[in-house]
């Protein structure tokens, strides 16, 4: 063995205890009922799902409801751990699964798994979704799970071979976690490119591998489904039905869970800590917090948003931005907030305050930008100052080059998100920025129609705040998605995760490194070198590393809530007790 080759193979088995990548099998669950013998289950987002296609939305509750149908080789268990699911096992260099040289990776489907139609999931499925979602028009919202994938193979009946341009010590992105699911080939070959979103009856019925299968679904009100009868467990899942209910409010959706017992599962709960308690504490349900990598973070807006510009606004032919492309602006900004005040205020023990958009996992997370931790608004002023960036007519709002520092600051429309913006609000006046705020309903601000004015993508305004993560915990693929190709614009159908349009070669370059760099501690200086020139570009401000709040009824057992991947990833394995 030489020892370049060593040195690949001691690598991978790092990431083998990393990962709990050799966990062949996930365990079943114990057998204490029959698919169906649980009834009814009602599920609540009080953000509604616009579409069941997560390839053409990255929204967490497309995903999410999505993975009810949809499947993937692996997916992330609630302790972050890589477990195989329509996959027989995981592959690595000891099984001889990932090649020596890490170009490629192969994967054995699980036998006998059908799509819920009864057809085989066959490789050529594999094959189809790839070239579905790097198809050059169409628009595909998780391209950065198949960044560097130069092939996927079906080697023959039931193995797929994925190919990568280069040596590439993670593999583990194409067709896995609830991002990055198989579609069916069959139902979806005549979605390709341009023509993925008038697809709608694929889009709102997918067929899938899932435990469950869609009856009717009304985009951003309600989805009806039912168990899978093909579904690979003979005895899952053991609720027969579910209704998975959108919109509303995240105070309403807790009280139907805790109060009102109308729904089984709220997710979400984004709201006063203190009256989240008080209703946990009538003992009709069971509040659960899982902390993986949210973050709840401010984009600043790289471009110009000036609706004077018509449909270039907020794209590259709009040139930059008047003002935010200056750090010393969005360092200015960042320091005149108190995220602990943020935290207690909204979020309680399912927050923390931080500085990073990575925050997790302790390899990953950086230490360099700190100091935001505590709120500095004479800095910010003194910073400002100096940068000459001054109130030149005694108005209260300082000028950048002739420019007044207005803002239009938008997030969806929710209680925590309004109480943070009033109070952003009256720290950025502090420091002689004004701030107009607005707030979307949430089934609008996450959908993924490209012809909506209002979404999370096109950004059509200053500043916008919502709550991101990623899957698994190599943040390769995330940290990708500031890639200055992956910004979003009508040339991909307004997706791309690159939100604020953020565009450094320099950055680019780091990810291209990352992707040839195999020694663990090495990954781990990249990825916070990454974090750390996005936080010092001032284009995001991170302020809260949250964990997922849900509450289920206490009368449902078998949840084991992840923030890792969809915190639905067990579903199957849910039951009513008897």
């Amino acid at each position: 063995m030489s020892i370049q080759q060593g040195e690949r193979d001691r690598n991978m088995k790092k990431y083998s205890l990393l990962l709990g990548a050799t966990a062949l099998a996930l365990a079943p669950a114990a057998a204490m009922a029959e698919r169906g013998s649980s009834g009814h289950l009602n599920i609540i987002y009080w953000q509604a799902p616009s579409t069941l296609n997560p390839y053409l939305s990255g929204g967490t509750k497309e995903v999410e409801s999505a993975s009810l149908i949809l499947e993937s080789l692996a997916r992330f268990d609630d302790t972050g751990t890589m477990v195989p699911w329509l996959a027989e096992s995981i592959p690595t260099v000891e099984n001889g699964g990932v090649s020596e040289d890490l170009t490629s990776i192969t994967w054995t489907i699980a036998e006998g798994v059908t799509w819920s139609d009864g057809s085989a999931l066959t490789p050529a499925d594999f094959v189809f979704t790839w070239e579905y979602c790097t198809h050059p028009e169409g628009g595909c919202a998780q391209a950065s799970y198949f960044d560097g994938v130069t092939s996927v193979e079906a080697v023959d009946d039931r193995t797929v071979r994925v190919n990568f341009a280069e040596a590439t010590p993670f593999p583990y992105t194409a067709f896995v976690g609830s991002e990055s699911p198989v579609i069916q080939a069959a139902q979806f070959a005549d979605c390709l490119g341009a023509r993925a979103p008038e697809c709608t009856s694929a889009n709102f019925g997918p067929i899938g591998t899932g435990p469950f299968v869609v009856d009717e679904f009304r985009p951003n009100d309600v989805i009806e489904l039912s168990a899978n009868p093909n579904f690979r467990f003979p005895d899952r899942p053991y609720f027969a039905t579910v209704t998975f209910k959108g919109g509303g409010d995240a105070t309403a959706a807790a009280r139907s869970v805790c109060e009102t017992g109308e729904f089984d599962y709220a997710w979400n709960l984004q709201i006063d800590p203190t009256i989240l308690s008080g209703m946990e504490a009538q003992g009709n349900c069971e509040v659960v917090v899982a902390f993986g990598t949210s973050v709840e973070r401010l984009h600043l807006n790289q471009f110009n948003p000036d609706p004077a510009l018509g449909d270039v606004r907020s794209t590259r032919e709009a040139g930059p931005h008047p003002f935010l492309t200056n750090p010393v602006i969005g360092q200015a900004m960042s320091m005149a907030i108190d995220r602990e005040l943020i935290v207690e205020i909204g979020y309680g023990a399912g927050g923390q305050a931080t500085c990073n958009v990575l925050p997790a996992p302790e390899l990953y997370a950086s230490t360099a930008n700190d100091s935001c931790l505590t709120q500095d608004i004479a800095g910010a002023n003194a910073l400002l100052d100096e940068a000459g960036i001054v109130d030149s007519d005694g108005d209260g709002i300082r000028e950048y080059e002739g420019t007044p520092l207005r803002v239009l600051y938008q997030t969806s429309t929710n209680a925590v998100r309004q109480d943070t913006q009033a109070l952003v609000k009256q720290w950025w006046a502090e420091i002689g920025i004004d701030t107009e705020l607005r707030n979307i309903d949430a089934s609008v601000f996450f959908g993924g129609d490209p012809a909506s004015p209002d979404t999370f993508q096109k950004f059509y305004a200053d500043v916008e705040m919502y709550t991101n993560n990623f899957a698994g915990v190599d943040p390769q693929a995330y940290m990708a998605n500031w890639l200055c190709s992956d910004i979003p614009g009508p040339d991909t159908q307004w997706q791309g995760a690159n939100i604020q349009r953020f565009c450094s070669p320099e950055y680019d370059a780091l990810v291209a490194e990352m992707a040839r760099t195999a020694d663990l501690e090495e990954r781990g200086r990249l990825a916070r070198a990454m974090n750390d020139m996005i936080m010092q570009s001032y284009s995001i401000i991170p302020l809260v590393h949250r964990g997922g709040v849900s509450a289920h009824a206490a009368s449902i057992e078998g949840i084991r809530m992840s923030d890792w991947d969809s915190e639905l990833w067990n579903i199957m394995d849910w039951r009513r007790a008897e």
